[in-house]
């Protein structure tokens, strides 16, 4: 046979051998993939841009909300307490929406990092 037979990518269920640091010191493959992922991970929520911006976000509508009265002769507040709060939701989604994709694309794959 020749070497095209095998299969391209890793057999299912078969182990890979450790390489580096943790090989030497008899570490499992777990904690190889521990280490890595640790290595990789996204920094704390607090300290993005993405919080900052939802913060300034939230604020803003806060205080339209509390500011925007409506015409006397309508009767009624364009801007109520209750479209502050979907508004508030919706940032509230995307903020989670962008701090999941940022975590999912921080994670490097074991045969992809460098």
């Amino acid at each position: 046979m020749t070497s095209a037979a095998r299969p391209a990518g890793p057999v299912p269920g078969g182990q890979h051998a450790p390489a580096g640091p943790a090989a030497a010191a008899g570490r499992p493959p777990a904690a190889l993939d521990a280490d890595r992922a640790g290595a990789t991970e996204t920094k704390p929520a607090f300290k993005t841009t993405e919080f900052f911006v939802f913060l300034a976000g939230v604020i803003a509508i806060v205080i339209t909300a509390l500011t925007v009265d409506g015409d006397a002769s309508t009767g009624g507040d364009p801007f109520n307490a209750e479209q502050a709060l979907r508004y508030i939701t919706f940032l509230a989604i995307g903020y989670m929406i962008s701090r999941g994709l940022a975590k999912a694309g921080a994670r490097q794959r074991s045969g992809s990092h460098r």
